[in-house]
């Protein structure tokens, strides 16, 4: 079930932190990585030095999913490269903290830019590859999706959009490609900082989560049945209940 030996994955905004996490965590389980990046690029390609270092081939490529040229070149490179694709993890994203009656046009539109338009570009662009693949597609959304925080409100718009981006995707897409996605809620490298201490203390499980955590739960996805399809899955130790 932990195997993905003879697969080929695209991991989106892997160059750090959560999408870091997920390339090695798919790596780990012997899948070839290509991961994207915009700005980092100093950091992605360590990622990918990381990453051959577990014996595998991997890749960095610059994509920025506001751009539908952009995608397009990174999926065909990736196809071009490896020579197929069987997992899309949409995980590039982007926060912001905005009072709502503040919130510009400028700054709606460029949250569901990268939110939502980006894995739905993405998907399309690689849905051939997938559908001959019989694929997978994981998106990455938030426990903002689900639960309005009021300092966020073009954010959790958007994720809620992923959301249901996924369970259209998942009847648009079937048989030959499940899609799921995967609903952080607190993520922190370091669950003890001072800065996030409070939403622990709200947290059932007692602590935040790490982007382990989330590693798993895209494992999951990953590795598990085919059959499982249109799944929200939140990872926030319960702080949505």
């Amino acid at each position: 079930m932990d195997n993905l030996l003879g697969k080929v994955a695209l991991v989106t905004g892997a160059a750090k932190r959560i999408g870091r996490a997920l390339a090695i965590s798919l790596r780990e389980a012997e899948a070839d990585v290509a991961i994207t990046y915009r700005g980092s690029e100093a950091e992605a390609f360590q990622t990918v030095r990381d990453l051959e270092s577990l014996g595998r081939r991997a890749v960095a490529i610059h994509c920025d999913v506001r751009s539908p040229e952009s995608i397009a070149d990174a999926v065909a490179l990736v196809v071009s490269q490896f020579g197929k694709l069987d997992l899309l993890v949409n995980n590039a994203g982007a926060f912001e903290t905005a009072a709502l009656e503040a919130i510009t046009v400028a700054q709606w539109d460029a949250m569901f830019e990268t939110n939502t338009r980006g894995p739905f570009l993405m998907a399309q662009a690689a849905h051939p590859h997938l559908k001959s693949a019989r694929g997978k597609i994981i998106n990455i959304g938030s426990l903002g999706g689900s639960h309005p925080w009021p300092t966020h409100g073009h954010y959790c718009t958007s994720k809620a959009a992923l959301h249901m981006l996924t369970r259209t995707m998942a009847k648009a897409f079937a048989p030959e490609i499940s899609v799921n996605c995967v609903a952080p809620g607190m993520i922190v490298n370091d669950e003890v900082s001072a800065e996030y201490a409070h939403f622990a203390s709200k947290t059932p499980m007692q602590r935040n989560g790490t982007p382990q955590d989330v590693a798993a739960a895209v494992m999951f996805f990953a590795t598990g049945p085919h059959f499982i399809t249109g799944q929200v899955l939140s990872v926030d130790g319960g702080l949505g209940l």
